[in-house]
């Protein structure tokens, strides 16, 4: 289910307005065990807990390790601002009783109506399927109306090529991403999904 207005902070799907400085023109969307949302400001410190994981931080391209003071602030602004080329969603789970940010997945526009999916979990919350659930949703709802996505794995995280490959994505090829926290090349796996 897509909606197009942000959550407001204890606010039920059935009662929706905006939320003060949340991101222009980004759909809420609902899954069964919790809802995609824009970023808020309030979300900057569970992500700064959950990305000073060197795990989680060497699972993504951009999340150095450590983390320097004020990084995810910066991030949640770049998440909001108007002219941003990425939405980001927080995948929230409050309105299950579970944590507001278990991680976040997000879309990054290219050319030609393509879009780039990216995303993390929480570690506290790695294999419970919440990446796989966020991810559907996201490509079911095609906010960006992109007619290829395209995503990548790092070739040591089997599980991240698992979400993408249960979600559609097929394997396009080998390549390699720079990590910043592993201060490194690596090894990637390269996905594509039409979408149309």
């Amino acid at each position: 289910m897509v909606m197009s207005a942000p959550l407001r902070e204890g606010s039920r799907l059935d009662d929706l307005s905006a939320v003060p400085g949340a991101a222009p023109g980004q759909p809420v969307i609902a899954t069964e065990r919790f809802t995609l949302r824009p970023l808020r400001a309030s979300d900057a410190g569970m992500i700064a807990h959950y990305t000073a994981d060197r795990r989680v931080a060497e699972g993504t391209r951009a999340i150095p390790h450590p983390l320097p003071p004020g990084a995810s602030d910066s991030f949640v602004a770049r998440a909001l601002a108007a002219d941003r080329t990425e939405d980001v969603w927080a995948i929230d789970g409050s309105e299950q009783n579970l944590s507001e940010l278990l991680g976040v997945v997000s879309l990054t526009r290219m050319e030609g109506s393509q879009s780039e999916l990216g995303f993390w979990i929480g570690a506290g919350f790695w294999n419970t399927g919440f990446a796989t659930e966020a991810v559907a949703a996201l490509v079911a709802a095609n906010p960006h109306g992109a007619r290829t996505l395209f995503a990548e794995a790092f070739q040591d995280n089997p599980g991240s090529a698992r979400v993408l490959t249960n979600c559609g994505f097929v394997y396009l090829g080998d390549a390699e991403s720079w990590s910043v926290a592993r201060g490194s090349r690596v090894p990637t796996w390269t996905y594509l999904r039409k979408m149309a």
